[in-house]
Order: structure tokens, then C-alpha cells, then sequence
């Protein structure tokens, strides 16, 4: 559901300045305050010259940093906190690499205004750039794999032996397939500057003998036959309404009888204004991609129906995001 209507000025003022206190951890991720920090703490001039700052503007950083509760001062040293030390030190396993990708998007919302009167991205993307795809795939496979194994449980895989998984990134997706049921194996398809990074990553988990990979553009690449689910996780909302209605009919053809095709994103509400996190991100495909936004539950059930596919359901799991579910007849 929506938020409460604003209260008044004091309320307006604080979504304002939201951006300040989101600026100031990218900053001191992108410095790597976090990772020289550590929990033993240093003070603002040796940190400066660790980290090739100036002393006062990263001595104003740090403190800013101890208001928000990401570091401590304690005697004219700066340490991490737990949290910090725990998400944000590059050095932890628990460490949160997918900020890179969120500070590339937040200086793509700075051309919102321009974004919105075009219509689409004003910026010039950079989508091969090695670093801005690791950033990528990593934010991705993070935000992805804390979700697959409950996701894979809650599409029910019983009689999937072939999966393709379209615009697949880092795998996890398939992976979980895979975990969830022996018999299965998977394809990913991907553009070629992807796949070397699926490969690594299902190599990590041992799964290289049962997911493939397959270079190409999911708008037309061969997808082949004989598959008994196709899979489309966070792809939807880059393409238009067209784009994903033609996507969808041809998956369907690749399907086995009785196979399905599965899209996962984020769902809105019929009037658009909820939920949240949806409204926003239609906001963030305006300034990312030339015709992408986000979808109604009504218009990806329309797209199953036109291209032949029945037994449309929605099915919610615990993340934000909700999956579509459409079977080819035959079975």
C-alpha cells in the first residue's frame, strides 16, 4: 500500500534531504573509508593519507559518518562499528560489494528531471564497461541469492529437467533450481561480456557440469526447444510492454507441453501508487534505460494469454518482488 499522506512542512523538508545522508555512505564506500578504518580506528590525517583525501573534507566525512552511527569517535579516532566492520569492510565475506552499483545509479537519478521530460535516459550507458558489470552482476547475484532457494521451493519444480534462465546474470537463479532438484540442468543466457562472470560464479558452486551457458541478446537469440521452464527474473522492467509481449510468445515456443514460463519482478497495483518500492523503481528504469518501467499483474497475465499460455497465476514469496506463472497446454 501507499504511505500516509505528508503531514506537513517538517515532512517535505525530510524527503529533501534524504539524498544527504545516502551520499554520505557511498562516499566513504567508494573512498574505502570502511576497509582502512577497521575496528582499531584511525585518526582523520592518517586516514587522509591512506585513502589520498584532503584531512578536513574527509576529518568532516568521518564525523558525519559517527552522527550516522556507521563509525565510532572515541578520542580523535574513528573505528568501525559492528555493523560497518561487518557489511562494509571489504576484508568481511559478509561484505556489501553491490554499493558499487548503487552509487552508479544514484548519479543516473540526478538527471531525473532531464529524464522525465524525454521520457528516457539522458545519460550515455556504459553497459560493457568491465567495472560497472561486476558492480553489476555482483549487486545482482547478492540481492538474488538471499532469495533463489525460497523462490525455487515456492515455483515448484516437480517434472523440470531443462530450465533456460533469460538474462541471467551471476546463475543464482539456476543454481537454486539445480539445488532444489538433481535432475535438473540450466541454461543461461546472457550477452558475452556476462557469461565469463556466470561461469565463475556456478564454477564456485560446483554446478559447471550441470548449468550452461549461452551468448547473446534475449531479444533475438535462438532459444531452441525442449525446455520445461523459462525463467525471467528483473528482465521485464528493462524492456517496454512491447518488447516483453514478444519476449514472453517466444519463450512460450521453446516450451516443452506443459512447460511454463515464470517472470519475477516487481508487480504494481492496478493504479500504479503502490507498492512503494515499485513506484520508485519505474522512476529508476526512466533514468537507466529508454523504455523500461514496471508492470501490472494484469498486463503480464496479458502477455501469457496472447502468446497461448494458461493457468496464469501470481504467486508472492518474501521478497519484494512477485512471480507470474503461465503453462504451455499439452501435459
Amino acid at each position: 500500500m501507499s504511505r500516509p499522506e505528508i503531514g506537513g512542512e517538517r515532512d517535505i523538508q525530510e524527503i529533501a534531504k534524504a539524498f544527504q545522508e545516502s551520499r554520505v555512505l557511498l562516499s566513504a564506500f567508494e573512498l574505502g573509508v570502511f576497509t582502512a578504518l577497521g575496528l582499531e580506528g584511525l585518526g582523520s590525517e592518517e586516514a587522509a593519507e591512506r585513502l589520498g583525501a584532503d584531512p578536513r573534507g574527509l576529518d568532516r566525512l568521518l564525523n558525519a559518518l559517527a552522527a550516522l552511527g556507521l563509525v565510532r569517535k572515541d578520542g580523535g579516532l574513528f573505528r568501525n562499528t559492528e555493523a560497518a566492520e561487518t557489511f562494509l569492510n571489504a576484508k568481511s565475506p559478509r561484505y556489501l560489494s553491490g554499493l558499487a552499483h548503487t552509487a552508479n545509479v544514484y548519479k543516473s537519478w540526478a538527471t531525473l528531471t532531464d529524464a522525465v521530460r524525454r521520457g528516457g535516459r539522458v545519460t550515455e550507458r556504459h553497459s560493457a564497461d568491465p567495472a560497472n558489470t561486476r558492480s553489476f552482476i555482483e549487486a545482482m547475484h547478492r540481492r538474488a541469492k538471499d532469495d533463489a532457494d525460497a523462490l525455487a521451493a515456492l515455483l515448484d519444480l516437480s517434472g523440470v529437467s531443462r530450465v533456460l534462465d533469460l538474462g541471467g546474470g551471476s546463475g543464482a537463479y539456476s543454481m537454486a533450481f539445480c539445488r532444489a532438484a538433481p535432475g535438473i540442468t540450466a541454461v543461461v543466457l546472457d550477452l558475452p561480456h556476462v557469461t565469463p562472470l556466470t561461469r565463475r560464479y556456478v564454477a564456485a558452486e560446483g554446478l559447471s557440469e550441470r548449468i550452461g551457458t549461452q551468448d547473446g541478446d534475449y531479444h533475438d537469440a535462438d532459444f531452441g526447444q525442449g525446455y520445461d521452464l523459462i525463467f525471467l527474473s528483473a528482465i521485464a522492467h528493462i524492456n517496454s510492454a512491447a518488447e516483453n509481449k514478444r519476449l514472453v510468445a517466444r519463450a512460450a515456443r521453446a516450451l516443452n507441453p506443459g512447460g511454463r514460463v515464470a517472470v519475477q519482478d516487481f508487480i504494481m497495483d492496478d493504479d500504479r501508487t503502490s507498492p512503494l518500492h515499485g513506484a520508485l523503481f519505474a522512476l529508476n528504469m526512466i533514468v537507466n534505460t529508454e523504455r523500461g518501467d514496471t508492470y501490472t499483474e494484469s498486463e503480464v497475465r496479458g502477455w501469457m494469454e496472447a502468446a497461448g499460455l494458461t493457468d496464469v497465476l501470481r504467486l508472492d514469496g518474501r521478497g519484494k518482488a512477485s512471480l507470474v506463472v503461465g503453462r504451455l497446454a499439452g501435459r
